[in-house]
């Protein structure tokens, strides 16, 4: 009794040992997703119903997050960039004018919106550089929580490790 137990514990052993174990790894590296900037200089006028489009070198993933900031001034030798939507008042309150945009995979649309846009100061509609950021999906997916405040630009080119600016035509 004790050989055939022996044995069964023998054949069970070697049974056990050509059993293999195929782990899945999940790959957390991202190596194609790339954030970008564009830099393009417009101006809003009549001719052209007070919008750009801007078509990108190459389309955007779905899951891309556009952000659109306008050269609003110098203050002490540093860009200022702002953050779109933006807005102006009149004093009273009421909408004077503002800037928007809406985009998708190929381009994004850059315009003026309010009342009464010719009659607009040249220094808001006139040659006008503009920053496009791409920020992808990837990056919204890792940073939940913990993302930047997108009205620095700084910030978000910081955190996003972007380093050059690409300027478009």
């Amino acid at each position: 009794m004790r050989k055939i137990t022996l044995l069964l514990a023998f054949i069970g052993m070697m049974s056990l040992q050509s059993c293999t174990v195929n782990e899945v790894r999940e790959d957390t590296i991202d190596n194609d997703t790339i954030s970008q900037v564009y830099e393009v200089t417009r101006s809003f006028t009549p001719s052209n119903n007070f919008s750009t489009l801007i078509a990108f070198p190459q389309p955007i993933f779905n899951s891309d997050m556009v952000l659109v900031y306008r050269l609003a001034g110098v203050s002490g030798g540093v860009d200022v960039w702002k953050l779109m939507p933006e807005t102006y008042f009149f004093p009273d309150g009421t909408l004077d004018f503002g800037y928007d945009f809406d985009f998708t995979r190929f381009d994004v649309n850059i315009f003026m919106h309010g009342f009464d846009l010719a009659g607009v100061s040249p220094n808001f509609r006139v040659n006008q550089v503009l920053r496009i950021v791409i920020v992808p999906g990837f990056f919204g997916k890792q940073a939940a929580g913990a993302s930047p405040s997108f009205n620095d630009y700084y910030e978000v080119v910081r955190r996003y490790g972007i380093q050059n600016v690409t300027k478009l035509p």
